[in-house]
């Protein structure tokens, strides 16, 4: 099946690392170590993704139109072998659409009376 075909709802809920890796190409392009360390810095730590755990990702998000890679960068002073990416109108809606649900998740949780603090 094709991601025109594919509707946003069929890949939700995403994965942790995925959601983690769309926020985190929202509003520019990064190369794999750059998205590393801003998802460490970004959680203060408390998610520290492998590049394993990143590749591998990275290689699924591309086969589903969440992120492309950029052909060209436009600074001579990049490295040649880094690869940079960039979210997709349809990365874009699935990490809307999973913003959505998961607020949605804390609303019904708030209702029920809990909240994030410990009792």
């Amino acid at each position: 099946m094709t991601r025109d075909r594919r509707s946003v709802e069929e890949l939700l809920p995403l994965p942790s690392a995925t959601f983690h890796i769309l926020l985190s190409l929202t509003g520019q392009e990064r190369h794999g170590y750059a998205i590393i360390q801003d998802v460490e810095e970004r959680t203060a730590g408390r998610l520290r993704m492998s590049a394993g755990t990143l590749y591998r990702s990275i290689a699924r998000m591309v086969e589903q139109g969440l992120i492309m890679e950029v052909a060209k960068r436009r600074t001579i002073a990049d490295d040649a072998r880094r690869r940079y990416y960039r979210l997709t109108p349809f990365g874009d809606a699935c990490a809307r659409a999973e913003m959505r649900r998961m607020s949605e998740l804390v609303h019904f949780a708030r209702l029920r009376g809990l909240s994030p603090e410990t009792t």
